[in-house]
């Protein structure tokens, strides 16, 4: 059964079927600029598509098929970040909502078509997995605008794009193609875009069809050990060594020796 939930007025979608949630920032007639109302709706849409709905893995996206997202809504600069009181309590939203992408407990996979710049360019840099069609742009155009980027999310760029592609985004504000970022690693798979819907969907079944604790224990364990973050290691060994007195670890022994699929159940 198919489970909906919208946010920010219907401008933050959220849907989920058969383990493989949705979340499409949807706002295509501004290129899906991020308002404020938005930023504080991610956090929220996140948790109930892997809190209520069960979602094994997450895919975000832009909405109208065009464009990932053009970052946060400029427009709304003149009152939500026309000083620095203001500016800090709307980067606070911001980050959470990097934080939320970055620390959600199931796999979230960025799907990016079109313009994917500074704050899109930030979510799609917290997500786990990203894959791109060939038309993707990407830039960080902070340093263009004279304004500061979220400093405790630069650590996304740095992981993905590495230190020097990191720096040279940041201190250029200079665009890059799909296929820059594949060569770099920052990509998973380039393609063309009438494929990219079915590749990432083929990506996230196979996730959604894998054992959920195991596929937690891992993303933990991937946090900790980029983070260097030794209580969420102690945390991840906990949850890796409950997996050993699993439901799912007796199905999935219970279907290798039948020579059949495994069907997990998250117990």
């Amino acid at each position: 059964m198919k489970r909906i939930s919208e946010f920010a007025n219907g401008q933050i979608k959220a849907s989920c079927e058969d383990g493989t949630g949705f979340l499409l920032i949807d706002n295509p007639a501004r290129k899906n600029a991020i308002s404020g109302a938005m930023w504080q709706a991610i956090p929220d849409a996140l948790r109930w598509l892997h809190g209520k709905a069960d979602a094994r893995v997450i895919v975000m996206q832009g909405g109208g098929r065009q464009d990932f997202s053009a970052g946060a809504d400029i427009s709304e600069f003149a009152v939500v970040r026309k000083d620095s009181k203001t500016a800090q309590i709307y980067e606070a939203a911001n980050s959470r909502a990097f934080s939320a992408v970055r620390e959600a407990p199931v796999p979230v996979i960025a799907s990016i078509r079109g313009i994917c710049y500074g704050g899109g360019f930030g979510l799609a840099a917290a997500a786990d997995l990203r894959l791109a069609s060939t038309d993707a742009s990407f830039a960080v155009p902070a340093a263009r605008l004279g304004l500061a980027y979220p400093a405790d999310a630069i650590q996304d760029f740095v992981r993905g794009l590495g230190s020097q592609l990191a720096r040279k985004a940041l201190f250029t504000g200079a665009s890059f193609g799909a296929v820059d970022l594949k060569q770099c690693g920052f990509l998973q798979e380039v393609t063309e875009a009438d494929t990219l819907d079915d590749r990432v969907l083929a990506l996230a079944q196979t996730i959604a069809a894998n054992a959920p604790l195991s596929v937690r224990a891992s993303k933990l364990a991937l946090r900790a050990v980029e983070q260097a973050d030794e209580d969420l290691l102690r945390e991840a060994e906990i949850i890796g060594g409950q997996t050993f007195e699993s439901a799912d670890y007796a199905e999935g022994r219970s279907a290798f020796v039948e020579r059949r699929r495994p069907r997990f159940q998250g117990r």
